[in-house]
């Protein structure tokens, strides 16, 4: 028994490290956009991130030793994650990078947190579930904090700023949830399917640079800054996190830790860039937070039900 103790708090620290790891660098992630757009359009920041995020998944699923189950892969199964990377990285990244281009970092970035509550509102119609009052409190919640973060610090006139970059980085949370529903009835190991989205969305993003950017060359920054991208928010970050998930005794305990990531990421916003934080954006980022807390509110309650059950089976 002491043994086995012993094994799950060392299995839970590796879960914490890995976690962490995986949210510290999530968090320098808006700052590495902001610099690669410096001499880049959104298009060929796009193409040269998913193609280092295609090559970084090859080489962990060498690493991992699951060739075969890449070469396993059927034509439906293909056909499928053809239509999944065209949402991921494809599309979500393009709206998101081009609301980028148009917004400051300290604003892009927190609007794109609302997808937490977006993919309960989409459940409702694609899974079939209950929409509860909860949700819809949350919801009002979250899109107060969207509308306070849209000010840019300014109280006086309610007038939002730059509307379109707010609706795109607003609307990309929509594309990730539908990413996310779709993606939950995919049983396939998680690495391959993600290999295979960022295969087929590398390709995407190719056509659409040849058909409406170029190849001219980028600054050091800008293609560093990108590379960046490619490596840790869309590759191998998402298996540290994946190995944080595999370790945890319980994923409620490394779950809420993702909500640090977008107020490190106003750190980095602000001593990297040099962007002033606005109060508006603090206000805002707390209310979208909030939100997700109350539409978590039963199933934390449920989850602690559960724990106390459980351990009431040990007495």
């Amino acid at each position: 028994m002491q043994k086995i103790f012993w094994n799950m708090q060392t299995n839970q620290r590796k879960s914490y490290i890995y976690a962490i790891s995986a949210i510290l660098l999530w968090s320098t992630v808006a700052t590495a956009f902001k610099m690669s757009l410096q001499s880049m359009d959104f298009m060929q920041l796009l193409f040269v991130a998913s193609s280092v995020s295609m090559l970084v998944l090859f080489l962990i699923i060498l690493q991992q030793k699951k060739l075969n189950l890449l070469f396993a892969t059927t034509r439906r199964e293909l056909l499928f994650s053809g239509f999944i990377g065209f949402l991921n990285p494809f599309v979500y990244y393009l709206t998101l990078l081009k609301a980028y281009s148009i917004l400051p970092a300290q604003i892009a970035q927190p609007l794109n947190y609302t997808w937490p509550i977006v993919l309960v509102l989409l459940s409702v119609p694609l899974l079939k579930q209950k929409l509860h009052i909860k949700s819809l409190i949350s919801l009002l919640i979250s899109f107060v904090g969207v509308f306070v973060i849209s000010l840019q610090g300014d109280f006086t006139n309610f007038k939002i700023d730059q509307p379109f970059g707010v609706l795109l980085a607003s609307s990309s949370s929509i594309i990730w949830s539908l990413f996310w529903i779709f993606n939950m009835k995919d049983k396939r190991d998680e690495v391959i399917k993600l290999f295979l989205n960022f295969f087929f969305g590398a390709g995407y993003s190719l056509l659409v640079v040849l058909l409406f950017s170029d190849f001219f060359f980028w600054d050091l920054i800008s293609l560093s800054s990108s590379i960046y991208v490619g490596f840790f928010e869309m590759g191998i970050t998402f298996v540290f996190w994946l190995k944080a998930l595999q370790y945890t005794v319980s994923n409620q305990k490394i779950s809420n830790l993702v909500y640090l990531s977008p107020f490190l990421s106003l750190i980095f916003i602000h001593f990297i860039l040099g962007e002033e934080i606005y109060f508006t954006t603090i206000i805002g980022l707390i209310l979208i937070i909030l939100g997700i807390f109350v539409q978590q509110i039963k199933k934390n309650i449920s989850l602690r039900k559960k724990i106390i059950q459980k351990n009431k089976c040990y007495e």
